[in-house]
Order: C-alpha cells, then sequence, then structure tokens
C-alpha cells in the first residue's frame, strides 16, 4: 500500500492506492463512519487485478473538512471524486461504493458516466427506490431512523462521549462487529478524533435531500424525478448482505427500471458490514463479474 496527499481544487485529500498503476482502475468509496484504511484487506485480495484508489472522503479522516453543512452537498462530493480521478489521469475507472460511499458511486454514473466503466455497489442504496422506501412508512422508515438523531445540532458530541462509545452501538446497529479487533477499534477511533472529522462526517446527513418521516408516517410530497434523469447506464454489480438492519430489501426494489444492465449477488450469511466480514466470497464475486 502507498498513501498521498493531493489538492484538490481548495481542498487536500488523503489516498491509499494498492497494485499496479498499469492495472484498471478501481476507486473505492468508503462510507459512514469509516474511512480510507476500512478497504485495506478488499483492496490487498483485488490489488493483483485493479489499480485499487481509496481516499479520505471529505471530512473523513486525514482529507479536510470543511464545518459548513453546505460544503457536503452530493455534488460537490461528486465533484471531489471527479476531481480526483481526473488528477490521477486514470481515464474511465469502475467504481465500487459502500454505505454513502455508494451515494456517491452512484452519483459519479449517473452524473460523469464517462468516467465510470463499470459501477460496484455494497449494501447502498440508489437515491430513487431509497426515497420511495423511506418515505412509505414502513419498515425501511423505521430502520431509517438513526438519521433524526444524526442530524441534530451537537449530534458530534453526543457521539464522541465516553470514547464514541454511543457512536460504536450507533456503528453496530445490531449487525456483526466482530471483525472489529482492538487494533481496528483503535484506528478507527484515532480517525474520529481528528479535529473538526466528526461533524463532517456527521455534515454528509445533514446535507442529505433524502426526506424520512416518523415511524408510521407516509410522506406524499417527496420529489419523484423522472427515471431517465437517475438512469445508470454503464454495467452494474449490487453485492448484498441479507442481514443488514440499517438497509432493507426494499430501498433496492424497483432498482432495475434505473440499471438495465444490473447484477445482483446476495450473500444470505452478512450484514451491512459484508466486506469485512466475507472479504474473500465478495472479491471473488467482483473478480467473476469484473474480469
Amino acid at each position: 500500500m502507498n498513501t498521498e496527499f493531493r489538492q484538490l481544487g481548495q481542498y487536500r485529500f488523503f489516498i491509499r492506492t494498492w497494485g499496479d498503476p498499469a492495472n484498471p482502475p478501481l476507486l473505492l468509496l468508503h462510507g459512514f463512519p469509516e474511512y480510507s484504511g476500512a478497504w485495506e484487506d478488499l483492496a490487498t485480495a483485488l490489488s493483483p487485478h485493479f489499480y485499487c484508489i481509496a481516499p479520505d472522503q471529505r471530512g473523513y479522516g486525514q482529507s479536510d473538512a470543511p464545518p459548513e453543512v453546505e460544503a457536503y452537498k452530493a455534488r460537490h462530493l461528486v465533484a471531489d471524486m471527479i476531481a480526483l480521478l481526473q488528477d490521477m489521469k486514470t481515464g474511465p475507472a469502475i467504481v465500487l461504493g459502500h454505505d454513502w460511499g455508494s451515494a456517491i458511486a452512484y452519483g459519479l454514473a449517473i452524473g460523469a458516466p464517462e468516467m465510470v466503466s463499470r459501477l460496484i455497489i455494497l449494501n447502498g442504496v440508489h437515491p430513487g427506490p431509497y426515497q420511495k422506501a423511506c418515505a412509505a412508512g414502513g419498515a425501511q422508515t423505521d430502520a431509517a431512523q438513526y438519521f433524526h438523531a444524526l442530524k441534530r445540532e451537537g449530534s458530534e458530541d453526543h457521539f464522541a462521549k465516553d470514547n464514541f462509545s454511543r457512536l460504536l452501538a450507533l456503528f453496530s446497529a445490531k449487525m456483526d462487529l466482530s471483525w472489529l479487533t482492538p487494533q481496528k477499534e483503535a484506528e478507527y477511533k484515532a480517525e474520529w478524533a481528528r479535529p473538526g472529522r466528526l461533524r463532517g462526517m456527521i455534515n454528509w446527513y445533514r446535507a442529505s435531500p433524502i426526506q424520512i418521516g416518523q415511524p408510521g408516517e407516509v410522506l406524499r410530497d417527496v420529489p419523484n424525478p423522472p427515471i431517465e434523469r437517475l438512469t445508470v447506464p454503464m454495467p452494474h454489480l449490487l453485492i448484498w448482505g441479507a442481514k443488514d438492519t440499517a438497509l432493507l430489501p426494499e430501498s433496492t426494489q424497483g432498482l432495475e427500471a434505473y440499471c438495465p444492465q444490473l447484477t445482483r449477488i446476495e450473500i444470505p450469511d452478512a450484514d451491512h458490514w459484508l466486506a469485512h466480514q466475507k472479504t474473500d466470497e465478495v472479491a471473488r464475486a467482483i473478480l467473476d463479474w469484473a474480469l
């Protein structure tokens, strides 16, 4: 693994890379509350075949973390990754996103398709089906209630208390965290403790346009853009850990309408953290599909 900083516009980004730069580029986009180092095991497995590029996204880790909520609008976060690919002169890349990283991966695929050769999502959601599920007042609305807790002003102080114990509790959310060894936990906490980072991380939620009601509440006036505005035109692989308690199956219902070249693979005994729990199985699924 190699590391470097790159200045992209007004902000500086920290990047980890694995593999030979001559290999096809694979951009790895982490979610909340992870950072680029969370890809270590999967990137190591994939690096014989790909040049794996994993940035700390805006607000995370060693990358810059502006304090303003406005700085975390999706258009800015997508623009960061466009700038990174252009700066690294990779050409079109395979883009892999997990959790919030999936939102940026979908944003790239929809808004800058010329930069994305293939799209891979690990337990992440396309904004069309996800907004519909969150507005329905059903199980996905219930599962997304943590949004409200995170978006409250000052929530970063609440979740930092007691050595981040509340953030760890939210992180697990009734899912398997046995992969989070004491060493890995210490590494995560070191990233969360960097000045301003927890606010930056949570600002992704505050800036999100996704609307979520209270439990059982049906939202009838949410935006419903036409499918053609949110179409993913390239081959798309969705790998899904079936035991996820934050993102439920209905959050991807109807995804095929937006993604005409979609392939779905389910891992029954994994949850939201499938890349950690089933690293070899996830790597094999990616390699079988992409090579």
